[in-house]
């Protein structure tokens, strides 16, 4: 018994450009691939048995695909829209989550909740956090920032910067800070671990067997980084962490640190010590700027890493475990990339001046 004759077929050279590029990449979707390889067999003139065949479908398929594309072309493959539950929200009601998450707050709040805001709208919680993630709004999230009062601001962002982005020659680059007050302490129960559906747990209160105190030298084109952990940090912590510096890096090199405005760090002695060591420079982050120092970059990785999940019974072992974890960094290390540049950093604090010195303010 013969079938329903099939639709005749014919591809013009730039459609068939197309349905090789969809069957051949990879990143085309995979029933779109399968639906531009289902044409082009069949415009070879084969059957739409043969081709269903080959490809492993049913011929019921290469059917429907075949007469898709003679009735609208490379479009006809697309997925049509599918049918979905009509819009419970009007415009309005989106646009009055909009306005009130950004210029109002609830009656003694000071953000809105999702249930809040949505019983003051009259839809549902659910539709209000649809809206806040559609427009990007997190009324319940807040960051801190704080805008430099140092009079030499501007002179010390390109000082610092330049020395990321084009480091002087013949000269090593390090950030160095001090992590002080680092905590040895152990959990007053035995940590539970991690097991399939509960995540580790330990107690919250811990018995502190003392503080050790980590100086820092991150070498900016390396990703290296000299260490040194002592008791405190006094000054003259400080310039036997210089002296070490001194002794490892290459004679012939300059160095160059950069630092934050620590009283140690420009201590009498301190500075008594560099004019005897010239290769030494130091250069200052701003006032209230320790963000411009890429070592606390690093510290955060240290925290993260090693420290805030640790458990140490004396500080011998912080001491022991800190310097294991710096030593696989420095087997594995990759330097952190700075990629803005002193005058977008200076235009964004000026952008946060001029908002925050507004009428309004």
């Amino acid at each position: 018994m013969a079938g329903k004759p099939s639709l005749p077929l014919v591809l013009t050279g730039a459609e068939r450009r197309t349905l090789q590029g969809w069957a051949s990449r990879r990143r085309t979707a995979q029933g779109l691939a399968q639906r531009a390889r289902i044409v082009l067999m069949c415009a070879e003139d084969r059957t739409n048995t043969s081709v269903a065949a080959e490809l492993g479908i049913s011929r019921d398929t290469v059917g429907r695909w075949r007469n898709r594309f003679v009735r609208h072309r490379c479009a006809g493959l697309s997925d049509e829209p599918r049918p979905g539950a009509p819009r419970t929200i009007s415009d309005a009601q989106v646009e009055e989550v909009v306005v009130r998450t950004l210029e109002e707050v609830p009656e003694g709040a000071t953000h809105w909740s999702k249930r809040e805001l949505a019983k003051r709208v009259g839809i549902s919680p659910s539709s209000v956090h649809r809206v806040w993630r559609a427009f990007g709004l997190k009324p319940w999230l807040v960051e801190d920032f704080k805008v430099s009062t140092d009079p030499f601001l501007i002179e010390k962002v390109r000082d610092v910067v330049g020395l990321y982005l084009d480091p002087p020659r013949n000269a090593a680059v390090f950030s160095v800070d001090e992590k002080p007050q680092i905590q040895a302490l152990e959990r007053t129960a035995p940590v539970l671990p991690m097991v399939p559906g509960t995540p580790e747990r330990r107690s919250h209160d811990y018995h502190r067997h003392g503080t050790v105190d980590l100086f820092a030298a991150l070498n900016t084109a390396t990703g290296k980084v000299l260490s040194a952990v002592s008791a405190q940090h006094t000054a003259r912590d400080f310039i036997g962490f210089l002296a070490e510096i001194d002794r490892q890096v290459e004679p012939n090199l300059a160095i160059h640190l950069i630092c934050d405005n620590l009283s140690v760090h420009k201590a009498p002695t301190v500075r008594r010590w560099l004019v005897e060591h010239p290769r030494f420079a130091l250069h200052f982050t701003p006032t209230y700027s320790s963000w411009l120092n890429q070592v606390e970059r690093w510290f955060a990785e240290l925290q993260r890493r090693c420290l805030a999940r640790g458990v140490f019974c004396s500080v011998d072992e912080l001491t022991h475990a800190l310097e294991n974890w710096i030593s696989h960094w420095n087997e594995n290390a990759r330097p952190f990339k700075w990629t803005r540049t002193a005058d977008q950093i200076i235009d964004a604090i000026g952008h946060y001046c001029a908002r925050i010195s507004g009428p309004g303010h």
